[in-house]
């Protein structure tokens, strides 16, 4: 790891750290998420240290998630790549733990990983660049880093859509759903950082600082109506019927989604609402290394990242074929 891919310091009472891997848009290596475990294991009993700001040193992105290239290269090297997913929901568990504040200033892309590292903190800041999701599906593979248990406590059906098609929301969709807790315009982020890393007051600074929200998109109503049903074929004939620009989107994403995929997000967001964080990690870990040993995931990650020609071939090809019996031997006694 690079020096600069995490920059940690400790300023006003504030254990600082940046992620700072701007040419990948922060994508997370072993090394950077060994690093902010390490340095929340030390400021969790440093009484110097009164709360967590974590930031991005990239214009572009808080941080894009894992390096998903690298696993996919572990893959088909036929290497041990859980290790990694290990490491990270072992910093992920932390982070929703850490019995201090923990700030995130998400002002650009937030996906995957990324969700792990933001999300589960305390208070979750986006400016208007903010932009959430967890685009797995699309790869072969599943909301993890304790996804499914975020997106089973949106409001309803919102975490089935995040989760089965990878949609993308804004500023004021996150804050309407609850992923976000707070405004602020890019422009004045640099600012709030400045003033935490002072010491002063947090709840003081996220007032002087606030600013109008942009206003939500998605109708939760609509959203609530078609991805709140039993099941994914009722989810699909529902949004077949469906108008809107919100439901054309999903539509679209749903089709180069990994019904294998789709199938198995949805049925671990359902049983998310039973489960702890730490469960659903524990799930997560099983029945994420049993999709990322499927051709599926391979296929995924070489269409959506190493040629980018977005036109993978899923086996099953579409989610007409697909049969429970294969989503339960995935899930199985995870």
């Amino acid at each position: 790891m690079s020096e600069t891919e995490i920059v940690t310091t400790v300023a006003g009472g504030t254990g600082h750290i940046e992620l700072n891997r701007p040419k990948a848009l922060n994508a997370l290596t072993m090394d950077m998420v060994r690093a902010i475990d390490e340095a929340l294991q030390a400021w969790e009993s440093d009484e110097g240290v009164t709360r967590v700001l974590i930031t991005s040193g990239s214009p572009k992105a808080f941080c894009a998630g894992g390096d998903i290239r690298a696993i996919r290269d572990q893959v088909v090297a036929g290497e041990d790549f859980t290790p990694f997913f290990r490491a990270e929901y072992e910093m992920n568990l932390r982070l929703a733990e850490f019995g201090k504040p923990v700030i995130a200033l998400i002002d650009g892309v937030d996906m995957g990983g990324g969700i792990g590292v933001s999300v589960h903190g305390s208070h979750r800041v986006v400016s208007e660049k903010a932009l959430l999701a967890m685009p797995e599906v699309a790869i072969g593979f599943l909301p993890d880093v304790g996804a499914t248990y975020i997106l089973s406590r949106l409001p309803q059906g919102v975490g089935e859509l995040m989760g089965m098609t990878a949609a993308r929301i804004g500023a004021g969709d996150a804050l309407a759903v609850g992923l976000a807790t707070h405004f602020v315009a890019s422009e004045s982020m640099e600012q709030v950082k400045a003033a935490l890393l002072a010491g002063r007051d947090l709840d003081v600074v996220l007032a002087e600082f606030a600013a109008p929200a942009p206003a939500p998109v998605l109708p939760l109503d609509q959203v609530a109506e078609v991805f709140g049903r039993g099941s994914v074929p009722e989810i699909l004939a529902a949004l077949a019927v469906t108008e809107g620009g919100w439901a054309d989107t999903a539509r679209e994403q749903l089709a180069t989604a990994c019904p294998t995929s789709v199938f198995v997000t949805f049925d671990l967001i359902q049983q998310a609402r039973e489960r702890t964080l730490a469960q659903c990690l524990a799930e997560e870990a099983v029945v994420g290394a049993r999709l990322i040993r499927r051709p599926d995931f391979v296929e995924g990650i070489r269409a959506v990242l190493v040629d980018k020609t977005r036109d993978p071939h899923f086996d099953p090809a579409t989610v007409n074929d697909v049969e429970e019996s294969r989503i339960e031997k995935i899930i199985g006694d995870s």
